[in-house]
């Protein structure tokens, strides 16, 4: 790991990839739990697959931004450690599959040459901040977000308050009331607004899709800018203190306002301010609005192209912006997949002819940005060379989709297959729906909604089938009714009726050609749906239900040639752990040692938190020897005082609860940070002789 000591710059980040390459060796030579080190290796990005020894490497790009050399940089990547190809998210990340774990440290620190991290793109921590791939250049925007995005992924990134959460924590920036980036479907979603002459968001608090989906509630109708990261931080401790983490199924914030309700978590979050380590935190936005840097057009860039290919492309996938005479380029890319060779070209593209940026978006697409019209037909020609004109972006035609079982370990049935399969049924049974961004379709491969199913107006969730004769088949779970109304509302899809997956392309096209024969004047899909009502459609579609004249090729799930087999490995959106009692004694003391480490660097706060979850982490130890639930962390410092302190199994000058919760009573100061630590260290020594004479009892 030499290199990574000389050519990293930033000691850091040399020691997440130095700890990574520690970890993976310890794992291999059996001294590290198998569930720890998941743990420990979603958080810094690495995902195991379905496939057996490959990982899926997940690239943290904060609301999709990229240079041309970070481009060419992940190319690189993709190249020398993967196949060569790249797959955008729904969350505006970057994913390569395929990548030996022993290769994982050096990739990293490739990557981190131009500033790209891997750091809290998967596992218990606050993922990518999103944000609409149009921000700055929104002709409807207030103001841009992107600085607001950017300064919140700076923030909490390795914040110690959001580093083991009970389970992710996802956050976006929509640019305006037309909320293109879902804040109701977020645990924190922010839409800006301007009171006053003063810059702030409408705060959505609480939302999520999954088997169970939850609209977000109004946190706040406006807060001003300077708040919004006190307010996160304050959230998130909260969230990281009393939500569940045992039952990984009920872990997200949005069960947690479910169980005690919005006010008592409201007051919860208010009864924290005093602890938080800003008050308020100004956020420079100036990088943002240096005046934009474009070269020059010269005579050898303008091109002649096709009139009406290229009118027809301009129209459907060019967006004027607020820039006055700039243009955004949209680029449709199926399913998000997209070869290194490609992205090269687009590099060269985004740094010669535009402002050296281009934004993934959240429907797996990529935008260009800062395009002048000038320019626009040599984009159109070098685009169209690459693949990249096909028409409909953001329209019906563009489906989301999930990996579904290409990759993933909990996937059931096939989303890209069947994705497919849709796209090429609308080119060329429904051209029209070329030019419709009002009706959406996204796929899942499982309930976990990463196609983001629930919340489309047509949705298809993977599922299996099982007939009289006990054999089983790919299905799909139809959803009607969902979309974005905007300002913060939305609504989730109704499940309609549950089908043969190969049936999946005959009830899109029962679908729309109803809505084109019974739709009213004007009436919008939603109109629609509702006027008919969810009865209607299930009747409606229920001729294509039955599992009594399957034939042999609805065995075969899309995309594949074998006989469907259902096959659903072990989850690892959560990061999942088992926690052994020595081990989390030893994850404890871990914990204290970075107090000590970010004391000695004068980062107060930060010193605070490490200790109060080595408080935390060193009680639940001892609880788990006793066989107790560890449910959440309110309730294992509940309990350590009932099971030892009350009972006088150990002595402590205060309750337990008082000991931990100065937490929350003090300022993060220096004379706090040093007395909490020594009563940290003092605890220690207690529960560690302890869990010694326990452990000579048991032996005797």
């Amino acid at each position: 790991m030499q290199s990574f000591r000389t050519e990293i710059e930033n000691p850091v980040v040399e020691k997440d990839i130095i700890e990574l390459e520690q970890k993976i060796r310890l794992f291999k030579e059996g001294h590290l739990n198998e569930e720890r080190f998941r743990s420990l290796r979603l958080a810094r990005g690495v995902y195991g697959q379905r496939q057996f020894g490959v990982q899926m490497i997940r690239i943290k790009l904060p609301y999709g931004k990229v240079t041309s050399k970070q481009l060419l940089r992940i190319a690189d990547v993709s190249d020398e450690y993967s196949t060569g190809r790249l797959h955008i998210t729904t969350r505006q990340d970057i994913q390569i599959h395929y990548v030996s774990l022993d290769r994982t440290p050096e990739l990293w620190a490739e990557l981190e040459k131009d500033d790209v991290t891997l750091r809290e793109a998967c596992g218990n921590t606050v993922r990518n901040v999103t944000a609409s791939a149009t921000a700055g250049i929104d002709i409807n925007e207030p103001f841009d977000v992107s600085p607001y995005a950017h300064a919140v992924f700076q923030f909490f990134l390795r914040n110690p308050v959001c580093q083991e959460m009970g389970r992710k924590f996802k956050i976006s920036f929509s640019s305006s009331d037309t909320d293109t980036a879902l804040s109701y479907i977020h645990d924190l979603g922010f839409i800006p607004k301007i009171q006053n002459g003063q810059r702030g968001f409408k705060v959505m608090l609480g939302g999520g899709l999954g088997s169970q989906p939850r609209h977000a509630d109004v946190l706040f109708e406006f807060l001003p800018t300077n708040k919004i990261i006190p307010v996160t931080e304050s959230v998130l401790r909260i969230f990281d203190r009393h939500g569940e983490r045992a039952k990984r199924l009920k872990a997200r914030m949005k069960f947690l306002i479910k169980d005690i309700g919005l006010e008592a978590f409201v007051k919860l979050v208010e009864e924290e301010q005093k602890a938080l380590s800003v008050q308020e935190f100004e956020i420079d936005t100036s990088a943002f609005e240096e005046e934009i840097t474009l070269p020059e057009v010269s005579n050898s860039d303008k091109v002649s192209v096709n009139k009406e290919e290229f009118d027809s492309w301009k129209k459907l996938n060019v967006i004027p912006q607020k820039q006055e005479r700039l243009f955004a380029i949209g680029i449709k890319v199926q399913l998000g997949d997209f070869s290194t060779e490609k992205a090269r070209q687009l590099a060269r593209l985004i740094r010669d002819y535009a402002a050296d940026e281009l934004r993934f978006t959240l429907r797996q697409n990529i935008l260009i940005r800062h395009v002048q019209e000038d320019v626009l037909p040599l984009f159109y020609q070098e685009l169209k060379k690459l693949g990249f004109v096909d028409l409909g972006y953001n329209s019906t035609v563009d489906i989301t989709a999930c990996p579904g079982t290409d990759t993933c370990n909990l996937g059931i049935a096939s989303s890209t297959g069947m994705a497919n399969e849709l796209e090429r049924v609308l080119i060329e049974k429904y051209p029209q729906y070329l030019n419709n961004k009002n009706v959406t379709i996204k796929i899942s491969g499982c309930m976990n909604a990463c196609g983001q199913h629930n919340m489309a107006h047509i949705g298809f969730q993977g599922m299996s089938i099982r007939t009289k004769e006990k054999l089983v088949a790919p299905a799909v779970q139809v959803l009607l009714g969902g979309g974005v109304l905007g300002n913060g509302e939305g609504r989730f899809a109704d499940k309609v009726i549950k089908l043969p997956s190969k049936r999946g392309p005959q009830a899109l096209r029962f679908l729309l050609d109803d809505y084109q024969l019974n739709q009213e004047a004007n009436e919008s899909f939603l109109d629609y749906y509702d006027r008919l009502g969810e009865k209607y459609f299930y009747e409606l579609l229920v001729p294509l239900s039955s599992t009594e004249n399957l034939q042999e090729s609805d065995f075969i799930d899309w995309g594949n040639s074998d006989k469907y087999i259902q096959a659903v490995g072990i989850g690892e959106c959560a990061g999942v752990v088992i926690d052994l009692v020595a081990t989390l004694i030893l994850e404890a003391r871990e914990k204290l040692d970075l107090a000590i480490e970010s004391f000695k660097n004068e980062k107060w706060s930060d010193a605070i938190y490490h200790t109060y979850a080595a408080f935390v982490n060193g009680a639940k130890a001892l609880l788990l020897a006793e066989n107790k639930k560890t449910n959440t962390q309110a309730g294992i410092i509940k309990q350590f005082d009932e099971i030892f302190i009350e009972t006088n199994k150990l002595t402590l000058k205060t309750s337990f609860a008082e000991l931990v919760y100065q937490l929350k009573e003090n300022e993060p100061s220096e004379s706090f940070a040093s007395s909490y630590l020594h009563d940290a260290q003092e605890f220690f020594k207690l529960i560690e002789a302890y869990r010694e004479k326990e452990l000579e009892n048991v032996s005797q």
